[in-house]
């Protein structure tokens, strides 16, 4: 095979070290020389590791992305020297052949025949703002545990406020669970502190404060509330030093919040997993593909078997998640339309919010490389494209339901 590039070098990181082969040409024709080195993974031993490969001119270096241990080799690197990371799944080694040395040998020789693609490293500012996009998801993730807990001790003191308010932290929720932590517990009491559309509810929320919380509950429910309450003040500071962050991204959050579904966080979160620069994706699908939510191939024999999604940028997916599921929710949109219709289809909730995720992206993709606002088909989309098929279901479901159906159409006024 054609070697591409004649002085490469391949790093196999680990916590602890950083295994190096360097390929160069040999003394001889088609000849190659080989030399592998130990560095430490602190900071001084990777410096002179780079001092080494500069001396040698290297053209190339690549990298498995293991964890997160890859960040620092290549972040002393990358300003000197041509590094890529790759996928590990692209550069598996032989069985019965593996250890660092033979991994780092292994992905030299796939690197100077150039049988290697490199993976999406963002710049720095994109990759501070994925750091804070990604920990502010956690901690919303983790401030939702912690109120399914509080929940759960609720309902192991019989208080069914959950029930009633589909909120148990709302002004109302709040204002009853402080009273109770307090030592209130007379039922009318407490029912009697709701607000606004509350009100009306009273008396259900007269039964459902009626319980057993006792001194035991209200020591872990005031730990359950103090940790939310702390939760919510670092994802605000988060959010506050992401808003600072997203200055430069003014006009591309403005296009992105055109999208139905898509509020200020999910922009936020395309915008640090993407990088906002679409020219690191050839066309709409490669962002589906390397996003994962696009049908993987799997074709043997001529026959096609399972096609699911490859895995992708989950931080990403999870935020398309939460925007399809909103824009599901709303009227006369061509994506409610979309996953209304993916959800006939298919019979799977799950699938159909796939689809709608890709439809997104690709929606995304022309957005910013044209640098468009986004154009709405409209609610009716499908009706207009084969209003024949339209007709053609709406009588079959007619039909089945035991109706016999003659149609006459709408005289218009002249």
């Amino acid at each position: 095979m054609d070697v591409l590039h004649d002085r490469c070098a391949a790093l196999d990181v680990s916590k602890r070290d950083v295994k190096v082969c360097l390929r160069t040409p040999g003394a001889r024709r088609n000849q190659r020389h080989t030399e592998v080195r130990t560095y430490s993974t602190m900071t001084n031993p990777l410096l002179a590791m780079r001092d080494w490969l500069v001396a040698e001119q290297v053209t190339l270096v690549v990298m498995e992305a293991t964890g997160d241990y890859w960040r620092s080799p290549y972040y002393l690197l990358e300003d000197a020297l041509n590094v890529v990371l790759i996928n590990a799944r692209q550069a598996k080694a032989l069985p019965g052949r593996k250890t660092d040395v033979a991994d780092s040998v292994w992905l030299a020789q796939l690197a100077e025949c150039g049988l290697l693609r490199a993976s999406f490293v963002p710049p720095e500012p994109i990759r501070q703002l994925r750091d804070l996009t990604r920990y502010r998801s956690v901690l919303t993730a983790e401030r939702t545990r912690e109120a399914s807990r509080l929940e759960k001790e609720l309902e192991d003191a019989g208080i069914k406020l959950s029930i009633v308010a589909s909120d148990i932290l709302g002004v109302s929720g709040r204002a009853m669970l402080e009273a109770l932590i307090a030592g209130e517990r007379d039922a009318n009491i407490l029912a009697d502190m709701a607000r606004g559309r509350m009100r009306p509810k009273i008396p259900d929320l007269v039964q459902a404060m009626i319980g057993r919380f006792g001194e035991h509950h209200a020591f872990l429910c005031r730990m359950h509330l103090d940790r939310i309450d702390a939760l919510t003040r670092d994802i605000t500071t988060l959010s506050t030093r992401i808003g600072e962050l997203m200055a430069p991204f003014h006009d591309v959050l403005r296009r992105l919040d055109t999208i139905p579904g898509v509020n200020q966080q999910v922009a936020e979160v395309i915008i640090a997993e993407t990088g906002a620069d679409m020219s690191r994706f050839p066309t709409p699908g490669h962002l589906a593909s390397w996003a994962g939510v696009c049908p993987g191939n799997h074709e043997s024999g001529g026959r096609r078997k399972s096609g699911k999604t490859r895995k992708g940028d989950h931080w990403l997916t999870a935020a398309l998640g939460v925007a399809v599921l909103a824009s599901g929710r709303g009227k006369d949109t061509y994506l409610a339309a979309q996953y209304a219709r993916f959800i006939r289809r298919l019979g799977n909730k799950q699938k159909a919010i796939v689809a709608v995720e890709h439809s997104m992206l690709t929606s995304i993709w022309h957005m910013l490389s044209n640098g468009t606002d986004h154009q709405d088909l409209g609610g009716d989309y499908f009706l207009r494209r084969d209003p024949d098929r339209e007709r053609r279901r709406a009588i079959t479901a007619l039909n089945k339901l035991g109706y016999t159906v003659t149609l006459n159409p709408i005289q218009t006024a002249a």
